[in-house]
């Protein structure tokens, strides 16, 4: 019986090396580190998610109806996912609102730039 990959000692939680592959077919074995994919890290109920992400063809809408969840919820799977991957999360700088007024008060940009500005950040 198969069981689940384990990513992470059981003992001190630190990443676990693979460095056995087996062939249960011929019998041949292969010691060496292999690399594991960065999904090989997600909880079950994360790949869940990103399986019928990926089935909805990324349409949030579709992923709320087929999960029966919220809008906030959904990017807050996917928030939590990336960061999972190792992915930060852009955040708001305060400094670069400051540098988008101050800019707009030189006349560099318009209000609807700025505002286009403010809301890709």
């Amino acid at each position: 019986m198969a069981h689940p990959l384990l990513t992470n000692c059981p003992v001190c939680t630190q990443t676990l090396k693979i460095t056995k592959l087996h062939c249960s077919h011929c019998q041949t074995t292969i010691e060496n580190e292999f690399e594991l994919s960065k999904f090989a890290s997600l909880t079950k109920e994360q790949l869940f998610f990103v399986e019928v992400f990926l089935v909805c063809r990324g349409n949030i809408k579709e992923v709320e109806k087929e999960l029966g969840i919220s809008y906030p919820t959904v990017r807050g799977k996917l928030n939590d996912i990336a960061s999972s991957l190792g992915y930060e999360q852009k955040k708001k700088n305060e400094v670069d609102e400051k540098k988008i007024v101050m800019m707009l008060e030189r006349g560099e940009i318009s209000p609807d730039e700025a505002i286009k500005m403010l809301k890709d950040e």
